[in-house]
């Protein structure tokens, strides 16, 4: 059992009370293993429902308190999973939360998107909001060696992290397994939830951005290739984000009015799913694309750790019209960090240009050499 970062403080706030807990993360991050195991060590009476059942999704979405009275007497605590899918589940967990204030609540669900917009108003200031990544380098330093976790560190970058991968042996199953992700979840489920009906265009973009990674990402290009609106594919994006398959990069600037600001960057969360994308789950020596692949697991490692460890801190890239350029600007507590993410052996240094208009920032390259320094 890998424990998650985010374990302890859930389970603090779960015993405090007082206010609804919400997980949010992707499908087969680990959620309900995550609930399951926190709820195993306390000693409540747990209401546990999945929201695919019927008839405890009829209930919750009644805005009746009989019923939710009835639903939850006995128990000291409600676990739903998959929260998003019972109708105004905000507006009922509204009700729990003020007339029912002796149960605990704790719900997950798969979509920012679809969730959030139900409980967002209704419960204002009574939710505490936690996102689970893939495994995250962070975590798995707790239990292995930093020369363990260099060791692993091609299977990551062909496979990526998802928690089911690390039981998974052989190459086959292991594609299979990603295979199953794309299909029943980032295509089904996501073209459910954006009430998408033009799936060919869907895994069309998905692959264009798998290819981009790195790339400053143009809506208008994008459009033109899929033969798609510029405004269709902004919303496919951030439907993409809110469902926790990508993340952008927004350009830095303070000082220099040759910054580039207007274009994002787009990564995935975990690696495997962009390798599963383009079909291509070749080890790194067969790779042509160990530059993007490297830079992706990089900045989604540290966006993983920043958020986990510190709860603070943003992150961007850094160009100029000139084409001076930094993978990765951390912007932290008054610091500001610059990283270069490299695969190979080289150690480049800063741009002169980043130097000069930034002189209090430091720098690093982030390599397969040193990434736990940086990443756990």
């Amino acid at each position: 059992m890998i424990q998650r970062t985010i374990e302890p403080t859930v389970t603090e706030r779960l015993i405090q009370g007082g206010k609804v807990i919400v997980v949010y993360g992707a499908r087969q991050v680990g959620k309900t293993t995550l609930v399951t195991q926190i709820l195993k060590n306390l000693a409540y009476r747990v209401r546990s429902i999945n929201a695919d059942e019927l008839f405890f999704r009829t209930a919750l979405s009644s805005q009746d308190l009989r019923q939710l009275r009835d639903l939850v007497e006995g128990y000291d605590l409600l676990f739903i999973d998959e929260a998003q899918r019972i109708p105004d589940i905000g507006i009922n967990l509204k009700i729990i939360a003020d007339q029912l204030s002796h149960i605990r609540v704790i719900v997950t669900g798969s979509s920012s998107l679809d969730l959030a917009g139900q409980v967002r108003e209704p419960l204002t200031g009574r939710t505490w909001t936690f996102i689970l990544y893939p495994v995250a380098q962070c975590e798995l330093a707790k239990q292995f060696s930093s020369f363990d976790l260099r060791y692993q560190l091609e299977e990551r970058l062909v496979y990526g992290s998802y928690p089911a991968l690390f039981t998974l042996v052989g190459e086959r199953i292991r594609r299979d397994y990603l295979n199953e992700i794309l299909s029943s979840y980032l295509y089904k489920d996501i073209l459910t939830l954006g009430n998408i009906r033009n799936s060919d265009k869907l895994r069309s973009l998905l692959k264009l951005l798998a290819y981009q990674v790195g790339q400053q990402v143009s809506l208008t290009e994008l459009g033109t290739q899929l033969q798609m609106s510029k405004n269709t594919v902004a919303s496919y994006i951030d439907l993409l984000e809110q469902t926790f398959v990508i993340f952008r990069l927004k350009g830095f600037s303070r000082n220099l009015r040759k910054e580039m600001t207007k274009l994002d960057k787009i990564y995935f969360w975990d690696v495997g799913i962009r390798n599963a994308l383009l079909e291509d789950l070749r080890f790194p020596q067969y790779r042509n694309d160990m530059g993007a692949l490297w830079e992706n697991f990089v900045v989604a490692e540290r966006m993983k750790y920043l958020r986990y460890v510190y709860g603070i801190g943003s992150l961007y890239f850094w160009r100029t019209h000139t084409g001076a350029e930094i993978d990765l600007i951390e912007e932290r507590e008054g610091h500001l960090i610059g990283y270069e993410c490299k695969w190979g052996k080289a150690k480049p240094r800063p741009p002169q240009s980043f130097t000069e208009a930034y002189p209090q920032a430091t720098f690093a390259t982030i390599s397969p050499d040193n990434f736990t320094d940086y990443l756990t």
